[in-house]
């Protein structure tokens, strides 16, 4: 059986070995056949690495780490680069 993959967007790093990842989905309504947004929050372990706000990330479902945490983060897809 292969692992739950889900790619997302950082959103707080606040916590230590813990970032909250949000996932985006598109949905079709049923009735009106019409395209929206769904938006949900996963807390990933991190481990060692550091992430910051923006960082586009793979999450992996695996065994509970805590009581919230359920997720793992893989590895960046592509960095946030601030101007500042």
């Amino acid at each position: 059986m292969s692992k739950t993959i889900l790619k997302g967007k950082v959103i707080s790093n606040k916590m230590s070995k813990t970032v909250v990842v949000e996932v985006e989905r598109w949905t079709k309504d049923r009735l009106y056949q019409k395209m929206y947004k769904n938006h949900k929050h996963y807390k990933a372990d991190t481990g060692k690495e550091d992430y910051k706000i923006g960082d586009e990330v793979l999450i992996e479902l695996s065994k509970p780490i805590s009581k919230d945490k359920k997720w793992k983060v893989i590895k960046k897809v592509s960095i946030k680069h601030d101007s500042k």
